[in-house]
């Protein structure tokens, strides 16, 4: 009996890791999409049925963003010239709170998916005397503006989050990591747990 109670729970276990991360991965991304969408759904705003109740069309949320992420790009591509967006700019300038989350949120969204990817030199950094090594992404080679030469920035992304912190660090104790910036992101995030 005891046999059969520990390959159960065996077997429990094994399934356990495997539906859990597949399941959680799921639910995150149905609540995302669910949240996009009911914020930005205009079924129920614009169309009623005959008693006059709102009628919802469910991933309407979805296709508006889509169309609206499209439309803004072809602007910017093709209507949107350097007046416009030096004028923009000098609009957001007068806005203190609005121009800090705009640039920021700019910034990272440019980090990731921008035509000068930020995150893609992953390095490992000596922190201590005691041989202490962290992974991080080189994000700033030259420091000079800061009255730092030889020093350098880099980004270190916190495990389970894609929050970080950058520290500066005389360049020399900066080594490059030959693997992509993609699996070194993954193995950071993951705590580590991930292989590379």
């Amino acid at each position: 009996m005891k046999k059969i109670f520990g390959a159960l729970l065996n077997y429990f276990v094994k399934g356990l890791l495997i539906v859990v991360p597949i399941g959680a991965a799921f639910l995150l991304i149905f609540w995302a999409v669910k949240s996009i969408d009911n914020a930005l759904n205009l079924s129920g705003i614009l169309l009623t049925d005959s008693k006059g109740k709102p009628i919802y069309i469910p991933g309407l949320g979805i296709v508006n963003v889509i169309v609206i992420i499209l439309i803004a790009g072809i602007l910017v591509t093709n209507v949107v010239t350097e007046p416009i967006k030096r004028w923009f700019n000098r609009w957001l300038n007068r806005l203190p709170l609005f121009k800090f989350l705009y640039s920021s949120i700019k910034d990272l969204t440019e980090a990731f998916v921008g035509e000068e990817k930020k995150f893609n030199e992953p390095v490992i950094v000596e922190v201590n005397e005691f041989g202490l090594k962290k992974i991080g992404f080189m994000v700033q080679r030259d420091l000079t503006k800061l009255n730092l030469p030889g020093d350098v920035a880099v980004y270190f992304p916190f495990s389970y989050s894609f929050a970080g912190q950058v520290i500066i660090i005389s360049a020399d104790k900066v080594k490059p990591i030959d693997k992509s910036a993609a699996d070194m992101m993954k193995f950071v995030i993951s705590g580590g747990v991930s292989g590379i």
